[in-house]
């Protein structure tokens, strides 16, 4: 459903990601991880169609990302870790602009499910900016699942949720891919992640170190605990302190 083959995107004289190559099987849930800098959300914005690649070949849900452009935008949602909304409309008002924008048919009554699920049917009617930075996320989320894509990329998602959202999300996010959807999500926080993906897309310096399944991953890169966390420090080379205390912040 993803298939990345040496991706190359520049910004200026600066090589965000060089050469990257990964896939991603139909179905599950991938987690994208790296370091700061490693360039996570160029990856994640380019396969969304927002950044046009330097070089390499990108197809998404069967469409080649530089030839069909629009047919990957709609079977793609991206969610990114600070969402633009429309500071102007309310919450519903995001809803029913994706439905119009997609042209989705009987969709009042998902709506009301992502609302519901999201704890937010007391705020449909607040406007965009009168909301925290946690609620603004879980209507960028409820937007995105509304349109039920084929391919879920989420950047950061679980960035200003409180436990519960956090917990929602995750077992939404098992949903969709039983549902069919293909989803990569980027995060830093390797905990949450580890027992919600299956596959794992390892990437340092604009390069993908590991891609694969996770438990092979854990298997032989976990150490004693077989722990994702062991198999970043191991395949990025990283001792703990420097990635607790990372300088480099590169474009993203």
């Amino acid at each position: 459903m993803i298939e990345i083959s040496n991706f190359i995107k520049h910004y200026g004289d600066f090589q965000a990601v060089r050469g990257a190559t990964f896939h991603v099987p139909a179905g599950s849930v991938a987690a994208l991880v790296g370091p700061n800098g490693a360039g996570k959300t160029t990856t994640i914005r380019t396969m969304s169609g927002i950044l046009r690649p330097t070089g390499g070949t990108l197809r998404i849900a069967g469409f080649d990302l530089q030839r069909e452009p629009l047919e990957v935008k709609r079977r793609v949602a991206y969610v990114p870790d600070d969402p633009p909304l429309f500071e102007s409309l309310t919450v519903f008002e995001h809803l029913q602009f994706v439905a119009s924008s997609y042209q989705l048919i009987d969709w009042k009554d998902e709506a009301e499910h992502w609302l519901s699920l999201f704890e937010l049917q007391e705020k449909r009617q607040t406007l965009a900016s009168e909301l925290s930075r946690g609620m603004r996320q879980k209507v960028a989320i409820a937007c995105a699942y509304l349109r039920r894509p084929d391919v879920l990329l989420l950047d950061e998602p679980m960035t200003g949720l409180d436990p519960p959202s956090i917990r929602r999300l995750k077992e939404t996010i098992g949903q969709q891919s039983q549902r069919g959807a293909t989803v990569l999500v980027s995060s830093h926080l390797l905990s949450l992640v580890e027992d919600l993906c299956d596959e794992l897309v390892l990437i340092r310096r604009g390069q993908v170190l590991y891609c694969g399944g996770l438990e092979k991953a854990r298997v032989e890169y976990g150490g004693p605990r077989q722990s994702l966390e062991e198999v970043f420090f191991h395949l990025t080379g990283l001792p703990e302190s420097e990635e607790a205390t990372s300088t480099e912040r590169e474009l993203e």
